[in-house]
């Protein structure tokens, strides 16, 4: 079985990481979002792309839910002594994938090229796909002001509220190598319980893979990022409320109207409407069975639509 999952964050690693386990992991390919990409101490860092390889590999620190495991910080130590852009937290083990990252760019390499050696280093076996090679930036509209993605949800904690969210470059993105084809192939599209507006919503930017994905002639389904109205963990459920009025299931579902063909929501939501079908399992992916029950659901679904 051949299945592509779009993800960003931790919801995003955490449904590719059970995809992996519950089918061959070559045939999973994981697009995942670069809209929250940034230079960081002039290194090129891709922190969605990051945390998933580091959770399909088994080097991410699962207690903060970024970053790797076993990580020391005695560089960024350094860096705040001398007075110097501290902000965004990067470890040692981490800062190693940002310098080879950065350097290979700088050669002209494509990100997609690099992701894959990088992976492929770290003994991925399923395919790691960014979006689009291109620069594509997230920017959120705030009371505030307009501010990127990273000064909006690291440096100010994510406390501002948002209006709007703007994805610069994605209108003239392409995607990047092996993202068609692998929807092409597919026997089915997950949108991973990832924040729709900033995490998923960056990879839908780009046209071409929306215009693949509302083409699809195979079942798409997304899992809810929300439990009974709230969020894991993140910002989602306080951005669903603001901009699109609401928490419910059928809030989530309409992000992804004419996108998919089901969506996969929490028992405590059994009686929610959707306008599209659901499947009601647990989705709090709090462990290995709590991923493989969510993944079984992705996939059982797929099958009923068939």
């Amino acid at each position: 079985m051949k299945v592509v999952v779009f993800a960003g964050g931790l919801g995003g690693s955490r449904l590719a990481r059970a995809l992996a386990k519950a089918i061959e992991p070559a045939g999973l390919t994981i697009v995942g979002n670069v809209g929250d990409d940034v230079e960081i101490l002039g290194l090129h860092v891709s922190p969605d792309l990051d945390t998933i390889l580091y959770a399909l590999t088994g080097r991410l620190d699962e207690g903060k839910g970024w970053g790797r495991a076993d990580e020391t910080w005695n560089a960024l130590d350094t860096v705040a002594e001398l007075g110097g852009e501290s902000w965004f937290r990067l470890g040692d083990l981490d800062l190693g994938v940002h310098l080879v990252r950065t350097e290979a760019l700088r050669r002209g390499e494509p990100l997609s090229t690099v992701t894959a050696r990088i992976a492929r280093a770290f003994g991925l076996e399923s395919a790691l796909l960014p979006a689009t090679d291109e620069r594509l930036c997230t920017w959120l509209a705030t009371p505030a002001g307009e501010l990127p993605f990273q000064e909006w949800f690291v440096a100010r904690g994510h406390g501002d509220e948002v209006d709007g969210v703007r994805f610069e470059g994605a209108e003239a993105a392409r995607p990047a190598p092996g993202v068609l084809e692998a929807l092409e192939a597919a026997d089915l599209v997950a949108i991973a319980p990832s924040n729709p507006f900033v995490s998923v919503g960056p990879i839908l930017a780009v046209p071409a893979i929306r215009a693949a994905l509302e083409r699809r002639t195979v079942p798409a389904v997304a899992v809810s990022p929300l439990i009974d109205g709230r969020a894991v963990r993140g910002p989602a459920a306080r951005m669903l409320a603001r901009m699109a009025g609401g928490t419910s299931p059928a809030h989530v579902a309409a992000q992804y109207e004419g996108l998919i063909d089901a969506l996969v929501i929490d028992e405590a939501d059994a009686d929610a409407e959707t306008g599209v079908r659901t499947i009601v399992t647990r989705t709090l992916m709090d462990g290995a069975e709590g991923r493989r029950r969510v993944a079984e659901a992705v996939l059982e679904s797929a099958a009923a639509l068939r």
